[in-house]
């Protein structure tokens, strides 16, 4: 594709503007199909939550409140959190397939999910004792307690969800999210069925939603793990397992810790392969991506806004609240599209340090400092909370896009084809010394 490119450049009798719409055409091509299944993945992956807290509303006011706070909790404390982590691969990985380092990928895979499967040991210990948090930070007692129950019983997810994730961003940089798509496909599909059963036929009641989470992700865990491993499509990037992925922990973790604080494919791979005007047009198309996204998205919040209450509950009450804040989450949402391109380019590039420094800068200086303010001196409640997030959401874009739009492009391939090179030579090394295992 590359060379069909360059060969485009040498044609005397192509205008500069057809040139450039066929490379802007091949672009959104290459968006599409790889963005296109990934919004189905993550949406499908998200479903998962949302349709356990759906069977769970159906049981009760109380329920409905533990569990979503719970819920709530152990995204923020664990979910969130690992998903930062392993973005981490976004570069590594991306980047190597870009240099078709293929071999390295499934290395870094492995290395991955040793570091997020250590770190969920201490996120289980705090989810174990979510109660105790809940009821230091002012929740009522009850509520706290039952919050403390659920999330006792998704302690198991937490593990899968690591997994899951790396797997994922695998398979991403390869361009390869199709199966990623049917397995998470089907286990939604069958998450509905499972969480039936637990909720509402065994007898656990809303704790039945929890370990109903556990029980899907790591059946998707399962199905990915088997394409992985028998699928000819990951022949040159899954090897088997290698004693070099528990190696270079201390450098994996440098881009790991500032990625956790920063919730791009293709951006990986044009630098990777050492083209820097690739590079720069996938972030112009996928911002206009966002953007055209945000849109829709938004607008479909507003209209929907008066009858999505009744999914979860029958209550007047929490229908009516729910009403009051479609709006405002359709313009957060708005503003996160757009920021969550920019921190995908910047993963993509590997500047995960100066994305770490923006997001914690714009959320702990900005965000929680004016959400607390408006919240409760203001009195203004949720919706206050929730005008300090657009804040930070505000000043975060207005950061990565100033970053973004300074990037010297070229300096960024050299960077990538170095660090490519470097791991690389790191697996040459472990292969000649008999460090690969079947």
């Amino acid at each position: 594709m590359r060379e069909e490119r360059e060969d485009m450049l040498s044609w005397p009798l192509i205008g500069e503007k057809e040139k450039r719409s066929r490379f802007v055409k091949e672009e959104v091509e290459k968006q599409l199909l790889l963005s296109g299944p990934l919004i189905a993945v993550s949406l499908l992956q998200f479903c998962l939550q949302i349709i356990s807290v759906m069977f769970v509303g159906h049981l009760g006011s109380l329920p409905l409140s533990a569990a979503s706070i719970a819920t709530s909790f152990a995204s923020v404390t664990g979910f969130t959190f690992l998903m930062g982590t392993a973005s981490a691969m976004d570069t590594v990985c991306g980047q190597s397939y870009g240099a078709k380092m293929y071999g390295m990928l499934g290395i870094q895979m492995q290395r991955a999910m040793l570091v997020l499967t250590l770190l969920s040991v201490p996120l289980s210990i705090v989810w174990a004792n979510t109660e105790h948090f809940l009821v230091f930070f002012g929740q009522d007692k009850s509520i706290a307690h039952l919050s403390g129950s659920y999330a006792r019983f998704m302690i198991p997810s937490i593990f899968a969800y690591g997994l899951l994730q790396c797997l994922n961003r695998f398979l991403q940089a390869q361009n390869n999210v199709i199966p990623v798509v049917i397995c998470s496909g089907v286990t939604t599909s069958l998450h509905v069925i499972i969480c039936w059963v637990l909720v509402l036929k065994s007898g656990l009641g809303f704790r039945g939603a929890a370990v109903a989470n556990a029980i899907s992700y790591w059946l998707n865990v399962i199905l990915l793990s088997c394409y992985v491993k028998f699928s000819p499509s990951c022949s040159l990037t899954w090897t088997g397992f290698s004693k070099e992925a528990r190696r270079d922990i201390i450098p994996f973790m440098k881009l790991v810790i500032p990625s956790a604080f920063m919730v791009c494919t293709r951006v990986s791979n044009e630098l990777g392969s050492g083209n820097p005007k690739g590079a720069k047009l996938a972030v112009r198309v996928v911002l206009s991506f966002s953007i055209v996204e945000s849109i829709l998205v938004g607008t479909v919040l507003i209209l929907i806004r008066k009858i999505w209450g009744f999914a979860y509950s029958s209550d007047p009450e929490v229908v009516s609240h729910v009403a009051s804040m479609l709006p405002i989450l359709a313009l957060g949402h708005s503003l996160d599209s757009f920021q969550t391109v920019l921190s995908g380019v910047a993963r993509g590039c590997g500047w995960q340090k100066i994305g770490a420094f923006v997001n914690l800068g714009s959320y702990y200086l900005v965000g929680v400092p004016f959400g607390l303010l408006l919240g409760f001196h203001f009195h203004v409640g949720g919706r206050g909370l929730w005008l300090g997030i657009i804040c930070a959401l505000i000043v975060q874009g207005v950061c990565l896009s100033l970053i973004t739009f300074f990037t010297n492009w070229d300096e960024e391939v050299k960077k990538a084809t170095s660090r490519a090179k470097s791991s690389s030579e790191v697996k040459e090394f472990a292969v000649d010394n008999g460090s690969i295992l079947v």
